[in-house]
């Protein structure tokens, strides 16, 4: 067997065992459990207490749950990335709760001590999990706002895709995981491969309030591309805010958090 064919042969193998890595191991590389089980007032933040949400398949999630300072205000539903802890978005949700803004914020059955598996159902039981916890508190739908972040943005489609809301933002959303994973790597077969489509194109047509979609110009996690496919696929008068320079994480520090307020007054009437 001549060198060259050894090469190819070396190759071939190296890639089968590449694209065999990226199979067996997809759930780590989209997910990052967490184990610590933070609690609201470590990041100062009165009135927001922790609760524990019980799941269709029997899981208990951990929860932040605020209520809002009068009927006038929103309930924030915030669903959040595939990394870190509820700790992490403490900044995020002060400037709401500091306006008066109802808040829950599930964590994922893979975080907190839940002691689940992360798959697409699975995140989507979590997120139903929520909503249904909001309903037996006797939360009206008109009074709820979806927010979902990164990952999260995909349950958040999903949930108002199924359930009437007041409004949805979705801060740096993709079209799909598979679109993302897909650009990724593209020496892969990864539309084949991937079991989590999170497939957001095709869910948001079905979503009948007001949506606005955020993204920075300059996401590295996730193109831009990605959100503008996804806002070409939404209802009309989907509102796309781009902030030029933006990363995937620091669209707050640009300005999102007052654009929201102003989104949820216009066009929801909060």
């Amino acid at each position: 067997m001549t060198a060259l064919i050894w090469i190819g042969v070396a190759l071939a193998v190296l890639y089968v065992g590449f694209v065999a890595f990226l199979y067996f191991a997809q759930e780590k590389l989209m997910y990052h459990p967490v184990a610590d089980e933070p609690h609201p007032g470590l990041y100062g933040l009165d009135g927001v207490s922790p609760v524990r949400l019980l799941t269709a398949d029997g899981l208990s999630i951990l929860a932040w749950r605020a209520a809002p300072a009068d009927a006038s205000k929103p309930v924030l539903v915030l669903y959040h990335g595939n990394a870190g802890h509820l700790g992490d978005r403490a900044e995020k949700v002060r400037f709401y709760l500091d306006r008066g803004y109802g808040l829950l914020m599930p964590t994922w059955r893979y975080n907190a001590g839940a002691g689940g598996f992360p798959t697409e159902e699975g995140l989507l039981a979590d997120a139903r999990a929520a909503l249904d916890h909001l309903a037996g508190e006797g939360v009206d739908a008109s009074r709820i706002v979806l927010y979902g972040e990164s990952l999260g943005t995909g349950l958040a489609v999903a949930m108002a895709a199924e359930r009437p809301v007041a409004a949805v933002i979705l801060e740096a959303p993709y079209s799909s995981v598979v679109d993302v994973a897909a650009d990724r790597y593209p020496f892969a077969p990864v539309r084949r491969l991937i079991k989590a489509h999170y497939d957001s194109t095709a869910r948001i047509g079905r979503v009948l309030a007001p949506i606005l979609i955020a993204h920075g110009s300059d996401d590295r996690i996730i193109p831009l591309r990605f959100a503008q496919k996804l806002a070409t696929a939404a209802p009309e008068g989907t509102e796309l805010q781009i902030f030029e320079g933006a990363g995937h994480t620091d669209l707050d520090a640009r300005g999102l958090q007052p654009l929201v307020v102003d989104f949820l007054r216009r066009r929801a009437g909060f």
